[in-house]
């Protein structure tokens, strides 16, 4: 058989399943590839928020990574919930020793508003992570986060977006759900040019995992050897359905459908 394309994911765990690893293993799943798992933090978790969060020990997270590599081996490294500076030096000798694609995702606040990114920790994600990412994916307060630059309209997306070119990103995916207006639109900003993904804004409270479940989806399909473009656009498509065949659960941000590919399209 074909290689289904390997993502090893290393991020961390979502108990209500939304968001974190859990949404990551379905949309890799989902999508037709296979995931592996190097989990960073065990958090307690649902729709409205998260209430605690226990870190895994370094050694165990590099034991996880080293485990899959030397046995099953990796298309591509996808990164979400890091944590703490020494997580982020850690997955980036990872990286550097993996040398396979990675699928950054700059991940620093929770839909609910916890932090899951220490304030240390986003300089070193600048420095040691933004230059390995093959494709970064930040939304606007992660780009300001990152860049310094404001991020409140389209045109300061492309701008944060060139700016983090400048920084060492390979491509980057400028994610516009935070910027107002009735349609979203994202860029995807490569040295080569610039492509647009563009919609009506989906007025719904169903967007936990939105952003793990965008990056995943990229991730598994530079893994099946999709184009960059390719791979951005099915990912665009698979959240846009995932977001309208939402179940509705919970009480607060409730979670997207990932297995929606399994009923068809809504």
């Amino acid at each position: 058989m074909p290689n289904p394309g390997r993502v090893l994911i290393i991020a961390g765990s979502d108990s209500g399943g939304g968001a974190g690893i859990q949404a990551d293993i379905k949309t890799v799943t989902a999508l037709g590839g296979y995931a592996a798992t190097a989990i960073t933090a065990v958090t307690v978790q649902n729709t409205l928020g998260v209430s605690a969060a226990l870190p895994i020990p370094l050694d165990v997270i590099e034991g996880q990574v080293l485990a899959v590599i030397s046995d099953i081996g990796a298309d591509v490294i996808k990164t979400g919930m890091l944590g703490d500076t020494e997580v982020v030096e850690l997955v980036a000798r990872l990286l550097d020793a993996a040398a396979v694609p990675a699928v950054i995702d700059p991940v620093m606040v929770a839909k609910g508003g916890a932090l899951l990114l220490a304030d240390d920790a986003i300089a070193p994600v600048r420095s040691l992570l933004v230059p390995r990412a093959a494709l970064l994916t930040p939304n606007a307060p992660e780009a300001e986060a990152l860049t310094g630059l404001p991020a409140g309209t389209t045109d300061d997306l492309r701008r944060a977006g060139e700016a983090l070119l400048r920084m060492g990103a390979g491509a980057v995916l400028m994610k516009g759900g935070h910027v107002p207006g009735d349609r979203v639109t994202d860029l995807l900003i490569t040295p080569y040019g610039e492509t647009a993904f563009e919609g009506e804004r989906i007025e719904t409270r169903n967007t936990h995992g939105t952003g793990c479940t965008l990056a995943s989806a990229c991730a598994a399909g530079v893994a099946q050897g999709m184009s960059l473009e390719a791979a951005v656009a099915r990912a665009w498509d698979y959240v846009h359905q995932a977001i309208l065949s939402a179940p509705g659960l919970g009480h607060g941000h409730g979670p997207l459908d990932h297995g929606w590919p399994l009923r068809g399209r809504r």
